[in-house]
């Protein structure tokens, strides 16, 4: 593409999400923003110009800056300077969605209160691509990043995030995972089930799944290579005191509502909202 594809793309700052490993997983429409902006930052400059050779973007003499944690403060006021200039800018991370785990989130933010466009062109995930390989579910999910390096920081994140009741994704390095695991193992229970996922949509991908006892001990035992995310499965439901559930139901339906007091009730007790609105009109029938 040696000239731009979209005719006078309007002035704002474009987020393309590119490939976490396959470059061919780049949308027809991230692969149209890079052709047609006006200015482009990265950031790895190098990542970008290699998947812009790859599917045969041409730079065209446009301005090229790197945008990272080391550099942000001192590139962000020129980037800033082309928005006001009535320029596109383009920011793509160095692999998949930009503002997760990604320095692009400052520059995004800084543009937004400068009162500019933001535009983002969706695409490549690791959190998302972990997700849906796990094996563990999906409905609700709790996405934290990287834990902390130190043994006692890392356990006290975890214990916070023991009764989140969603499915944890985290990203992690093959130096620390198996600590990680050892640590996820005692904090959140050895019988919970995790995926690790590793290199995913690249030639050596592979998904470990298991309890997270087994998988701390699989990650012992072998050298993984490649960046990871790891999935653990949300918190174990509480069994649920079926005298309990309705004495507090009856409670409950004396000023409210069965939609109210099932809401209320399947909060407060931590149980499935379904068993405690079933249980409502069964009392509710009763009256």
């Amino acid at each position: 593409m040696d000239k731009p594809i979209i005719e006078n793309l309007r002035p704002g700052l474009y987020l393309i999400a590119t490939p976490i490993g396959t470059a061919r997983d780049i949308t027809l429409r991230a692969l149209d923003l890079l052709a047609s902006s006006d200015v482009l930052v990265a950031e790895d400059t190098r990542s970008l110009r290699k998947l812009m050779d790859i599917h045969g973007v041409a730079l065209r003499g446009r301005p090229l800056f790197s945008y990272h944690d080391h550099n942000a403060e001192r590139t962000r006021p020129g980037i800033i300077a082309a928005l006001e200039a009535g320029k596109s800018v383009l920011y793509a991370s160095e692999a998949g969605t930009p503002m997760v785990a990604d320095p692009g989130f400052d520059l995004a933010r800084a543009a937004v209160a400068e009162g500019f466009d933001l535009i983002s062109a969706p695409g490549p995930s690791a959190v998302i691509t972990a997700l849906t390989l796990s094996g563990l579910p999906t409905d609700q999910f709790h996405f934290a990043g990287f834990l902390p390096n130190t043994k006692s920081r890392r356990k006290t994140a975890l214990a916070a995030l023991s009764s989140v009741p969603g499915t944890l994704v985290f990203y992690e390095s093959p130096n620390r995972i198996a600590a990680m695991l050892a640590d996820a193992a005692g904090i959140l229970g050895g019988d919970r089930q995790a995926a690790v996922c590793r290199e995913l949509t690249k030639k050596f991908e592979e998904i470990l799944r298991g309890s997270l006892t087994e998988l701390a001990g699989i990650c012992a035992a072998r050298k993984l290579k490649g960046e990871i995310v790891v999935v653990i499965d949300r918190a174990p439901l509480p069994i649920v005191n079926t005298d309990q559930l309705s004495s507090s139901l009856s409670t409950a339906l004396k000023t409210m509502s069965v939609r109210d007091a099932a809401d209320k009730i399947s909060a407060d007790m931590g149980v499935k909202r379904r068993v405690a609105y079933q249980m409502a009109l069964k009392l509710e029938a009763e009256k």
